[in-house]
């Protein structure tokens, strides 16, 4: 009994680690404004502070959870943990624009070694399969629902105390996770291994970072734009480069038997398409509730609320209960078609629509379905993955789900744009409300659209059945 506690407080630990990672992406979003203020920086550079951040994390990823596989998952999970915090403390004492930028790409380096530490640790903590949807459920739902978390806290922390204290915050949970961590988390004994694949690090490097500040530009500058196709050329020829290193070298940094197993690409493919449909609902709702409804940063983030208890509410009840009999493959798709309903009903927002009837619909039907889309697809990147794998496995699962947000970011950013240009040609400057309803509407049927595909692709591509786990799986990693 005493082991099996040990096991769901290790949980605890893992989550308030995600946690602190997940809602970091956006609490710095509703500081950006008050911050800028402070600083006296230009619009133009405060897509840094964000980009900063994504470039790092999304960049390092995958040597991060290669590094959690060769060094420890829970020594990264402690590097990783404190690093960030400092980084926090950096940013939180930042007197410029430049200081914090720095902080806010240290945030995301650490952050590379601390998320696919977390989540692999949940794979050799939980291995039988029943206690194993119950964990991934639970996961699955902050992982979710961070980002929501985070408007609502960065909305708080900014109106009630300081910009600032949206990262000073971090040392207080890492501080927590830190003392849990070291009390609650066993780690497997390291095996032996080879050595670190340097040209597949750069080339991944150089490949994630340029995809990434590419659409960061696009959404900025345009797609034509040089500094948008460069990168993104770049970025591509580099990644095409990676793939072949990967399948001759000794030792990959990325071993393809982790991405070409059906369950584990399926499960990638889909939280990739799934994370470029969430952000319609995150950005472009948030631009909706505080420049139509006029709600103030902590309104706009309890808004978010009703959708956080329904992701909650279906990743702990059929996404733990129903994974470990039927797989994903049911799941995965019912979920992503639920939350593209939820868009949907958010294209017949107006100018006159209010919370209650417009919006609060809208967000719990898209909660319900992301409750089934995130659980199992986390669940099944890491189900039956080799153990000296499970690092790099869990890094994946982090990865996609950041470049599909980069690419949703800039592709709904763009659609947004272009269709307020094209709702006011010939119209007078008084149409201006009625072209920025129609674009909100473009984006949400863009982003309805990308469920559906994250639908069709999950069914395609997961296989019918409950998922793999090792049979040679050590017992539980807790106390």
């Amino acid at each position: 009994m005493q082991r099996e506690t040990g096991r769901w407080w290790a949980l605890v630990v893992l989550a308030l680690a995600q946690l602190m990672v997940v809602l970091d992406a956006t609490i710095v979003n509703i500081a950006l404004p008050t911050a800028q203020a402070d600083l006296a920086f230009s619009d133009a550079d405060r897509q840094w502070v964000v980009t900063g951040y994504a470039l790092a994390f999304g960049s390092l990823l995958l040597l991060g959870g290669r590094l959690s596989d060769f060094f420890g998952r829970k020594r990264m999970f402690l590097i990783g943990l404190i690093g960030f915090a400092l980084a926090s403390a950096l940013g939180g004492a930042a007197n410029g624009l430049e200081m914090l930028i720095v902080a806010r790409a240290l945030q995301g380096a650490f952050g590379a070694a601390l998320a696919p530490a977390a989540l692999s640790l949940l794979s050799t903590t939980f291995t039988e399969p029943a206690e194993r949807g119950k964990a991934f459920g639970i996961f699955g739902a902050i992982s979710g629902a961070g980002g929501g978390i985070g408007l609502l806290l960065g909305g708080v922390l900014t109106e009630y105390a300081s910009w600032r204290w949206c990262l000073y915050v971090n040392l207080v949970i890492a501080a927590i996770a830190v003392a849990g961590a070291m009390i609650k988390l066993k780690d497997e004994p390291v095996a032996a291994h080879g050595r670190i694949d340097v040209p597949g690090t750069i080339t991944a490097v150089v490949g994630l970072v340029g995809l990434v500040y590419g659409l960061g530009k696009a959404e900025t500058d345009g797609w034509t734009a040089g500094w948008t196709l460069g990168p993104i050329a770049v970025g591509v020829v580099a990644l095409i480069a990676f793939v072949l290193i990967e399948r001759r070298v000794e030792s990959p940094l990325l071993p393809l038997r982790v991405v070409l197993d059906r369950n584990r690409g399926g499960s990638y493919a889909s939280i990739a398409i799934a994370g470029a449909g969430m952000f319609g609902i995150f950005l472009f709702l948030t631009y909706f509730l505080t420049t139509v409804l006029h709600f103030t940063p902590v309104k706009t983030g309890l808004a978010f609320l009703p959708m956080l208890g329904s992701v909650m509410l279906t990743a702990t009840t059929a996404g733990s209960i129903l994974a470990p009999k039927v797989g994903p493959r049911p799941l995965v798709p019912a979920g992503a078609l639920v939350a593209a309903g939820g868009m949907l009903f958010l294209t017949r927002l107006d100018l006159d629509s209010t919370y209650a009837s417009g919006v609060l619909p809208g967000l719990i039907i898209i909660g319900l379905g992301l409750g089934l889309v995130f659980a199992p697809t986390q669940n099944a990147a890491t189900s039956g993955v080799e153990h000296r794998d499970a690092g790099v496995a869990s890094a994946m699962i982090n990865t996609v789900q950041q470049i599909g947000g980069s690419i949703g970011t800039a592709l709904l950013s763009s659609f947004y744009a272009t269709a307020i240009t094209d709702y006011m040609v010939g119209k007078p400057p008084t149409a201006q409300p009625m072209a920025l309803i129609d674009g909100y509407h473009t984006v949400f049927w863009w982003s309805a659209g990308f469920f559906v595909l994250a639908a069709v692709v999950a069914a395609f591509l997961f296989r019918t059945g409950p998922l793999d786990v090792d049979p040679d799986a050590p017992p539980a990693m807790a106390h």
